[in-house]
């Protein structure tokens, strides 16, 4: 049996895939109301094709109690070299583990024409793998992780001077498809076919771009950093959902506002009457965040110790949509209904924002704005530039 644990573009086409191919399949995604600990258990294979480091850890770690031993997980998210070796330190000894993103967008994975990167031992995978596409062993544990990133590290910038090849032209009076006719003789061709006429549907979204980008932009990695740095302008300006392509309409020119109001997909949509957080310049301003599931309904309905969990959660995906840390928190206030609970509060909060702490208020309310609720977080945060 496999489990596969994902959801979005990728993860449903995929998760089609090894059901046709005749594998039994559980499935796995937020607010189903299965837990992951259930979804794996008897699984001799687990998937996981999630976000980002972050949500691959979160719930890798739910799900340990239902993993077998002698189970093998198979980490295709793109997550790094690093975050696959915090993996390897999570799961149990009898547990094993490879690492296999892939290349490619929403139509190869519907389609089975994906390039999937592995790294450790794929003997006892490489059959399910290759119902995904073709598969390359490239090495030792890390090692798909690694070359994925060093493949976006370069077709991800590519894109973006692309995009600030065509928003040259435009202020010099090119014609944007001759321009686009011209590069198609060059090796760049294919990517400037691609922003020709920025996508309307998401294939590789803007967001995962630059996601992408902060794993593999290191220090001194010029031509990366300054891309990462466009993607992330754009992210903020609320491009994340859209294709990769729209670097092109960002770049091009348009209206900038100084705040600009952010809402994720990947946590509990708010009523419509706030955003999840605004972004001005490199600063971040979180809105109270409490503990809702995504049908609106509390969680951990009287445990201090369950609402605090959940809540640094939704908060690590904030954050790293932001590419920012627990360590980039400039301020934190807490409202809570009973200070006498405050221990349970604060154990939680130390697991997530450890070393120097930022600043801080806690405020004891008769009330907060559903019943049920124990605590609401709201924060400041200063971003990466």
């Amino acid at each position: 049996m496999i489990a596969f644990l994902g959801q979005g573009r990728m993860g449903v086409p995929m998760a089609r895939r090894l059901t046709r191919a005749g594998h039994k399949v559980t499935t796995w995604r937020r607010g189903s109301g299965v837990t992951a600990a259930a979804a794996v258990d008897g699984a001799e294979l687990v998937i996981t094709m999630l976000s980002d480091p972050a949500a691959v850890r979160e719930v890798l770690t739910a799900a340990l109690p239902g993993l077998r031993p002698g189970a093998t997980v198979v980490e295709m998210s793109t997550i790094g070299p690093e975050a696959v070796r915090e993996l390897r330190a999570l799961l149990p000894a009898e547990v094993g583990l490879v690492d296999a993103p892939v290349l490619g967008s929403v139509a190869p994975a519907a389609d089975g024409t994906l390039t999937v990167l592995a790294g450790g031992d794929v003997s006892g995978c490489r059959e399910v793998l290759s119902v995904f596409g073709s598969v390359r062993e490239l090495g030792p544990l890390g090692a798909g992780a690694a070359m994925k990133i060093a493949v976006m590290s370069a077709i991800v910038p590519a894109q973006v001077l692309l995009a600030e090849t065509f928003a040259y032209g435009e202020a010099h009076g090119v014609d944007r498809g001759a321009l686009a006719d011209v590069l198609s003789g060059t090796p760049l061709g294919t990517l400037a076919e691609r922003l020709r006429v920025p996508s309307a549907e998401t294939r590789y979204s803007l967001g995962h771009a630059t996601k992408d980008l902060e794993l593999g932009a290191w220090e001194g990695a010029s031509m990366a950093g300054a891309a990462r740095a466009r993607l992330q302008e754009a992210r903020a300006a609320g491009l994340g959902e859209r294709d990769l392509t729209a670097i092109a309409e960002h770049v091009g020119g348009g209206t900038t506002h100084r705040a600009v109001p952010l809402n994720l997909s990947t946590i509990p949509a708010t009523n419509g009457r706030y955003s999840h957080a605004v972004r001005v310049g490199d600063m971040l301003y979180v809105s109270g965040q409490a503990a809702f599931d995504e049908q609106g309904n509390v969680v951990g309905e009287g445990s201090m110790a369950a609402q605090s969990e959940h809540i640094f959660q939704v908060i690590s995906r904030i954050l790293a949509d932001q590419g920012a840390a627990f360590e980039d928190i400039a301020f934190i206030r807490t409202y809570v209904t009973d200070m006498d609970q405050l221990l349970d509060y604060g154990r939680v909060r130390a697991k997530y924002i450890t070393g120097t702490p930022p600043a801080s208020t806690t405020v004891e309310v008769s009330r907060l704005f559903r019943p049920g609720l124990l605590l609401e977080v709201d924060l400041i945060v200063a971003l990466p530039r």
